[in-house]
């Protein structure tokens, strides 16, 4: 591995893979900005050499896959894959040296510390879901606690995420929200349009279950109407056959991932979250930016701080799935109020443009890079 040209600030990214997702779509965005802003970048990520990145990067970034992949494994074998990608990255970071390393996950974060402090590089943790709800274990809480209290600061998307940690797991701190932008382009809404749209990985957070179980509540009062689910996980047989059992199979449809990035924009009508909780909820944003009406649990944390209730959207209360049901029924037929919610979305997504968040990224590694530059500045001058 070759270091940089010398002269440029190097920043590095660190992701458990390069799959489609929220955290690696900000990833994504974060390389492409940095390395068209004259930085140079390494992406780093725990998956085997060789398998497509989902989202497009800059050529000029340095894209290294170090194997060691993240997944379910005996508990002997998880404790040495751990010990694996500390060894794998620390070795990838003393070859390439960068100014900065910023990390993504809780157990992808503790590894970053544990490979770069023994370097003398500062790392920024970035937590990107709700802390308080998504309990990693006893063990990695605990080496969670060790290692962000040694990280140079501490990243979140929300305010109350960043109240949950302590005050020594956050020597210093950022809160972040994710962009909102579209990631395709759209006509408009399209008015003789009948499809409900949610999106997101088939795991248990995302709380598809309830989705289901609310649209058969809808269903009979609009007829007419479908309900797509874009994603793929490990729910699936469970959620195919929850469907089937509700008699839903015309109705509902689990196609998979979709091959572009935001395609799924384009067949949506309305746009539900029905996540038992969120660090933010991308998606959302992305449908608020493209003018789709949104319906959303008002789940810890994220939708609340986006939407607000009746005017650039709808809020349901948190895992009330008779309300939620209610809501799409209610929003399906009438058309007066989705043209009103698109507009009201729209407008609220300009908080959060990707040129305003950018900027915020940006901001922080240059506040985390600048003791280490004069530092280094110092030593060159005492050395004339």
């Amino acid at each position: 591995m070759t270091k940089p040209v010398h002269g440029k600030p190097h920043i590095a990214f660190v992701l458990p893979a390069l799959r489609a997702g929220g955290s690696e779509h900000i990833v994504s965005l974060l390389c492409n900005h940095f390395s068209r802003s004259g930085w140079s970048v390494s992406l780093f990520a725990f998956e085997e050499p060789g398998t497509p990145p989902y989202y497009a990067h800059d050529p000029a970034v340095s894209v290294i896959q170090l194997g060691h992949p993240v997944g379910r494994m005996p508990v002997l074998r998880s404790a040495l894959a751990v010990f694996g990608r500390i060894a794998a990255l620390r070795r990838a970071l003393a070859g390439s040296r960068p100014d900065l390393v910023i990390s993504f996950l809780t157990r992808t974060n503790v590894v970053s510390v544990l490979a770069a402090r023994p370097l003398g590089i500062p790392v920024i943790v970035s937590e990107r879901n709700n802390p308080a709800l998504q309990y990693p274990g006893a063990l990695w809480s605990a080496l969670r606690r060790y290692a962000y209290a040694r990280a140079h600061g501490l990243v979140t998307m929300t305010e109350g995420a960043m109240r949950y940690f302590p005050k020594v797991m956050r020597q210093r701190q950022w809160v972040i929200p994710n962009p909102t932008y579209a990631p395709v382009h759209l006509d408009g809404l399209r008015p003789n349009g009948r499809r409900i749209v949610a999106v997101g990985r088939l795991v248990p957070q995302k709380g598809f279950d309830l989705l289901l179980d609310a649209f058969a509540r809808a269903a009979p009062h609009i007829a007419d109407w479908s309900l797509t689910i874009w994603g793929e996980g490990p729910e699936r047989a469970r959620l195919e056959a929850q469907r089937n059992a509700l008699g839903l199979q015309g109705r509902v449809t689990l196609p998979g991932v979709t091959q572009e990035h935001g395609a799924w924009l384009r067949d949506a009508d309305i746009f539900v979250l029905s996540s038992r909780f969120e660090g933010w909820g991308i998606v959302v944003g992305e449908a608020m930016a493209a003018g789709v009406p949104v319906i959303s649990f008002d789940c810890r944390w994220g939708p609340g701080e986006m939407i607000s209730d009746g005017i650039s959207g709808l809020l349901v209360p948190d895992g009330d799935i008779a309300a939620l049901g209610a809501a799409i029924a209610a929003l399906s037929a009438d058309p007066d109020q989705r043209q009103r919610l698109s507009e009201g979305a729209r407008i609220a997504a300009q908080r959060f443009t990707i040129d305003r968040i950018l900027a915020q990224w940006e901001r922080t590694a240059q506040q985390a890079i600048a003791p280490r530059e004069a530092a280094i500045g110092t030593i060159k001058a005492a050395a004339i």
